[in-house]
């Protein structure tokens, strides 16, 4: 599941950027430290979704340190955001490390992050979307380790105790509508999930707006067309057809849907892992988001494999994400943990091996990416915690705070 922003860790990491500088230059160079043999050990710091996810990056560490003869030690984050800005204020960050898209930005402004991009011959088998999210001062900083986008899950014993079939799947806003209140009753909400823009802001761009322009360099909050998705949402909220998690006692669509508190849930592949592991015997079939005014739409979300720009191996460090995200390497990835291939080639493979994740493989073709801008990411913490109120707030509100705020972090981040 997509890492939501800890407050608290954010601005620990401010304020040590702040402080310190947090690293060297992006054209400072290091002597390599090197064990008897020639060799180099390596560290690799992740954020990990669960036990699956932690096997499979251990294993191809393993991997790769028993055919390059390097020693690779993977450790996991307890708090990534936290971790990494107190390893580059004390100038001894990992080598290699997942990046988020809501932190590129701060890190690569920082000069923290190792930019690799042009040591990548077969970059462009990577979508010029997933490129762009990890691109600063027009460099390809780091490699796209996955992808995701969002979906509509739908619990299927529950879709057919309320006589739908598949012809029933909503296409438009107002067919959700429908479907999510035929679902709500005993016990069961027509439509759960989570209560931040990284699920509700669908809506937003379904209605044909979103939070900034395409460049990044001017903010599109405050429209009629993000108000009205907004709106949306809010009157699925009224209606009761529609909650947060939080409101059905659970953590995520996902625990919604395993419980059978939720019919329907916007998620996106991670789902699969999650399901397997607490909920495998609950049926569920996986569906495009219906269409707004607008068209169709969804988010997509990344991390990157970062390098440190202050990491005394960072040839070595290459060499290793060159390996880690190698078609070969992210199809395993898939298997092991559910996650989809960044690599467009490995995405094919994966798509015929796993019919079901059809509606979130075909959404990366039409999927909006997040806004990586140094500093948004507290931008978005603070839409988040407006977002939670959305059920009786003024939407055009939230977008104004939302339209001030993000004008000022493009003033400092740009």
């Amino acid at each position: 599941m997509v890492t939501r922003t800890t407050v608290a860790a954010l601005a620990t990491c401010a304020a040590l950027l702040a402080a310190t500088g947090c690293s060297s230059s992006f054209g400072d160079a290091k002597e390599p430290e090197q064990d008897k043999n020639g060799k180099q050990e390596l560290t690799v710091l992740i954020a990990t979704s669960g036990d699956a996810e932690t096997q499979a990056v251990k294993t191809a560490a393993a991997a790769y340190a028993k055919e390059s003869g390097n020693t690779v030690t993977v450790s996991i984050a307890k708090d990534m955001n936290q971790q990494l800005a107190q390893s580059f204020a004390g100038h001894k960050p990992p080598d290699v490390f997942y990046v988020n898209s809501d932190q590129f930005a701060n890190y690569a402004k920082g000069g923290s992050l190792y930019p690799y991009g042009d040591q990548i011959s077969d970059a462009s088998d990577f979508s010029e979307q997933l490129r762009t999210s990890f691109t600063y001062d027009g460099k390809l900083v780091c490699l796209p380790k996955d992808t995701s986008t969002l979906g509509l899950v739908v619990n299927s014993d529950l879709w057919k105790k309320a006589g739908l079939t598949a012809k029933d799947y909503p296409k438009s806003w107002q067919e959700l509508r429908n479907v999510a209140d035929k679902l709500t009753g005993d016990g069961v909400t027509g439509l759960v999930t989570s209560d931040e823009y990284q699920r509700l802001g669908v809506f937003m761009k379904q209605a044909g707006g979103w939070l900034t322009d395409a460049d990044q360099k001017k903010m599109t909050a405050a429209t009629p067309e993000n108000a009205e998705g907004l709106g949306f949402v809010q009157s699925l909220l009224k209606s009761g057809s529609m909650k947060y998690a939080k409101q059905v006692d659970t953590s995520w669509g996902g625990e919604a849907l395993g419980k059978g508190k939720a019919a329907m849930t916007i998620e996106g592949n991670w789902l699969d892992g999650g399901m397997k592991l607490d909920y495998p015997d609950v049926k569920y079939d996986v569906v495009p988001l219906p269409a707004g005014p607008a068209g169709q739409s969804t988010l997509a979300f990344s991390n990157c494999w970062g390098v440190a720009a202050e990491s005394a191996h960072r040839a070595a460090s290459v060499d290793l994400v060159k390996y880690l995200s190698s078609a070969d390497q992210q199809l395993a990835f898939a298997d092991a943990f559910g996650v989809m291939p960044s690599r467009t080639s490995a995405l094919k493979t994966y798509a015929e091996r796993e019919p079901r994740a059809k509606a979130w493989v075909d959404g990366s073709a039409y999927a909006q990416g997040p806004v990586t801008i140094a500093g948004f990411d507290k931008v978005l913490s603070q839409f988040n915690t407006d977002l939670q109120s959305l059920r009786t707030a003024d939407p055009k509100k939230i977008l104004a705070d939302l339209q001030r705020n993000g004008e000022q972090a493009i003033a400092k981040g740009n």
